[in-house]
Formats: structure tokens, sequence, C-alpha cells
């Protein structure tokens, strides 16, 4: 048995019929590109021979009475791999509007708690994609967001893929073994018995925090560097409202060397700087054409991934909010803010261990709360505590294989709340970046609308870089793989800091 964490078990207390928590994607697969004998069969059999190489795939949840302790996972006594394998066929006529359609309805479900928290759909009778052969399939995939985060579910598809067409057999014996469903006693017996190691390792945190905020204050007054924006900041916009409607999805994709160029054409900017400005001028052009952009410029929080090389499953995140410079007109300019920008937002998101913010938070108060916020719609009420989600997850330069076809697109997807009514999922695969866009009717109805204002906005930052000239200089961006300068007291501040930390970690051992 495994404990849940704080933010994990979060993520199991917000979840509702009408708020689904489960991430996914949808990969399409050529049928150029897969050889004779691809079928479902082989892609049953592909997936058995790969279950030990994750235990999310027969992890199923135990939840606490009372919520006095987080849930945890066992491996299910009763895990039967069919249940996680449905084949469907695409309507006709087998488009790329079928397909969104389809994903979009699977991942408006609530997953059966029963059972481990995931599926697959073998989607068969792609026949009318552009530029995909008649007759090609596609794999939708759900996984419940306590089990993963953006990069943990990558890394679970990783397990089913393969880096050629030649299948990979895994070799070795199965050491899973299944467990008994445990008593509510043993479960709550066992989360007191913890009760004394979360005293200590709340000290230690406590301790983390202080040093983190002492060296974000420090940075501010040596620095002068500028706060980003603060929650419930956001501007009201049409996607914070409460959602009632059923879900919308579109992906989009976009050559990787184009997002290059553009980094390498003005100094001092990432990659993800590049994303970000696409995705606000898209959000820009969406929302100027139904009259409702705001003269504010909206907020996206952005995931930071925080997992280290031997963490597991689960979410191991951060966060950062940073202002998208949507009432910026010139695509350049608002390029260079958002570099700014993110700069800002980096600092403060390394100075508090935010991925534990809710660790010592009773259980049954977490649960109380997640759910009064859910079943109250109050997401929909209240200011926004920012507009939209821009969650980037990086994947493989190079092709996947699934049981021996060569995997195409593929796109990403993550839930909405209520307030929170769009998520943009970025993955890269293959030469490619793609846009996921996850909402609902009532807020975005039209995903392949704002796809298109998606490329609109790239388009226009192409445009506006070489109306500027090749010998772009940014004053005072420093280089994407130079560090901010640090001046001689910052330097003996952070010594100072980070002795005390150690002080306080030999203190808590």
């Amino acid at each position: 048995m495994e404990m849940l964490s704080a933010l994990d078990a979060t993520f199991i207390y917000l979840e509702s019929e009408h708020s689904p928590m489960a991430i996914g994607g949808v990969y399409v697969i050529d049928a150029n590109d897969a050889p004779d004998d691809f079928s479902y069969r082989a892609w049953f059999s592909l997936v058995e021979n790969r279950l030990k190489l994750s235990p999310v795939f027969r992890h199923r949840l135990v939840e606490v009475p009372l919520d006095l302790s987080f849930p945890y996972w066992i491996r299910d006594p009763g895990f039967d791999l069919g249940n996680h394998l449905p084949a469907i066929d695409l309507p006709e006529p087998g488009g790329m509007t079928q397909l969104m359609q389809v994903a979009a309805d699977t991942w408006g479900r609530v997953l059966d708690r029963d059972r481990p928290l995931w599926d697959i759909t073998f989607v068969t009778g792609i026949d009318s994609i552009p530029g995909i052969s008649k007759g090609s399939f596609a794999l939708i995939t759900r996984v419940h967001h306590a089990a993963v985060d953006g990069k943990a579910s990558t890394e679970m598809m990783t397990a089913l893929l393969d880096l050629t067409a030649d299948i990979r057999k895994i070799e070795g014996e199965d050491d899973w073994k299944p467990e008994k469903l445990p008593s509510a006693l043993n479960v709550i017996g066992r989360s007191w018995s913890k009760a004394g190691q979360k005293a200590l390792d709340l000290a230690e945190f406590a301790g983390k925090a202080a040093v983190g905020a002492a060296q974000l204050q420090g940075d501010r007054w040596l620095r002068r560097i500028e706060p980003p924006p603060r929650i419930l900041s956001a501007p009201t916009t049409p996607f914070n409202q409460a959602i009632d409607s059923p879900r919308t999805f579109w992906g989009k994709n976009f050559d990787f060397e184009r997002i290059r160029a553009i980094r390498k054409a003005v100094p001092g900017v990432t990659i993800n700087d590049v994303v970000l400005t696409i995705c606000a001028g898209g959000l820009r052009r969406y929302l100027s054409e139904r009259d409702e952009l705001p003269v504010k410029p909206l907020v996206a929080m952005a995931p930071i991934s925080v997992r280290g090389e031997e963490e597991g499953t689960g979410n191991q995140v951060s966060a950062m909010l940073v202002s998208l410079a949507t009432d910026v007109s010139n695509a350049l300019d608002r390029l260079v803010h958002i570099r700014a920008n993110t700069q800002r937002s980096k600092i403060h998101a390394g100075a508090l261990p935010a991925n534990r913010l809710t660790e010592f938070v009773p259980s049954e108060t977490l649960a109380a709360a997640a759910r009064v916020y859910t079943r109250t719609r109050l997401g929909g009420y209240h200011r926004p505590f920012f507009n939209v989600t821009i969650t980037n997850v990086p994947g493989p330069p190079v092709p996947l294989y699934v049981a021996g076809a060569r995997i195409h697109s593929a796109f990403g997807m993550a839930p909405i709340l209520d307030g929170l009514g769009l998520i943009l999922v970025v993955l890269s695969y293959h030469g490619r970046i793609s846009i996921g866009i996850s909402s609902c009717e009532q807020i975005v109805p039209d995903p392949d609308y704002m796809a298109e204002c998606m490329e609109g906005s790239l388009e226009e930052l192409e445009h506006a870089i070489s109306q500027a000239g090749s010998a772009l200089e940014i004053a005072g961006q420093p280089k994407a793989d130079q560090a901010l300068p640090e001046a001689e007291p910052l330097k003996k501040f952070h010594d100072a800091s980070r002795a005390l930390e150690e002080a306080i970690k030999s203190f808590g051992d």
C-alpha cells in the first residue's frame, strides 16, 4: 500500500461528474506506417506484455472512511486488462471532427474508481483526415491526474511504445502480486502511524519555506525584480465560468523548425517563450473576434515539473503565473514582454516548494474544502485565480511505434474545472509541436477556430520578425543560456541563506 500525496489526493477530492480529473492524449497512426498484421489483438497482446513496466497499470484506489486520511494505492486484486482497452469504430466520415469529438466525449466521463484509473481506446475507421491514409487508427488515452502528472503520463505511454518498428519483447518474470482490499481499521491505523513523521516533515518544510521566502525578498530588493501576477489578479474572461456543457477538444500541429527559427532570430528568448507568445496571440485573436478581449493582460498558469530521475508516479510539480501581454498589439513586442515575465515568474516559482503546500493540511479538511468548492460551483463566481493553464510537455524528437506501427501525430489533454474552463497542452514530438485545446461547449464551442487563431498568431509573429530585420537585438534581455548577473551582496545573501537551510536540516535530523 502507498499513500497518495496531498496534491494527488486533491485531484481525487476535486473530481465530480461535471469535472472528471483525467489527463490523456490522442495518438494518430497512419495506416501506411502500420504493418499488415496491425490490429486490436496485436495491440492488446503488447499491452499485456508491458504491464510490468509501470505500477500505474495495476494500482487501484482505496479511499479512507470519512476522509480521515489521504487515499491509498494498492495492487488491484481483481485486475482485468479487458476493462481498460475498449475498441470503437469512428463514425462516418471518419475525419478530424469525428475523432476530436470522440476524444472529448471519452474525457468527459469519470473513470471507475473500483478499477485502476486508466484506459486506452483503440479507434479504427479513420478515413478522411487530410494527409492521413484511409483506414488509419488512433489511440485515445486517459489516466487519472491523481496517478500521474504530464511528464509521468508520457513515461507511462513510453512503456507501451518502441523506438523502432521492431517490437521489443520484455523478458523476465512479472513479480507483480495482488493485494487484498484492506479493512477500514487497517487504512486508518496506517494513516495515524505516519503522524509523527509528518510532524518532523512539517518542521523541515517550514524551514525551507522561510529560507525560500527570505531569498525571494533578497532577490527582489537587490535586483529590483518586479513581482509576477498575483493569484486572483487576472481579468474576467469567458474562460472563467462554471462548466456545465459537454467537453470540446481540438489538436493542431506546428512545424518545430518555425518555432526554432524565431528563437534563433530573437536573442535571449527560449522555445517556451515563443510557444507562450503563440498561445497569447491566438487567445488575443479569439477573444477580439468575440469582442471579449479584456483591457488587462490575460494571466496563464504554467506547471513546472520538479520530478527527479528516481521519482516514480504521482504529481511532482510546481507552478508559475505569467502575464501573457495580450494588451500588447505588436507580436514581437509581446514576445519581449513575455520573455521578461517568464524570468520574473521563474524566480518566484522556485522560491517555495509549491508542490508541497497542501501536504500538512488535515485530509478531512482538504477533502471537505475541495468538495464544497466543487459542489457549490464556487469557481464560476469569484475573480479568476488565473485565466488559462498552459502546460508544456516535452516529448521525443524521434518517431515512436506501437505494435510495429509508427505514430504520426500526438495531441495532449488535461482537465478543466469551474472557473478554469480552458487548458492548452503543448506537446513536442518528432519535429512538431502540437497544441491541444481542452474546454467545453459554452466556453469554447469552436476549438478548431481557436486552433486557427494560434496558426494566425504564429504567422503574425514571423511577419513581425521579418519586418524588424535579421539582426534583432532586444535591449536588456539576457541570452537563454545566461543567468541573470549576481551582485556580490546578493551572493553573500545566498551563502547565508544556504547556511541557514543546512542548520535547519541538521536540527531536524
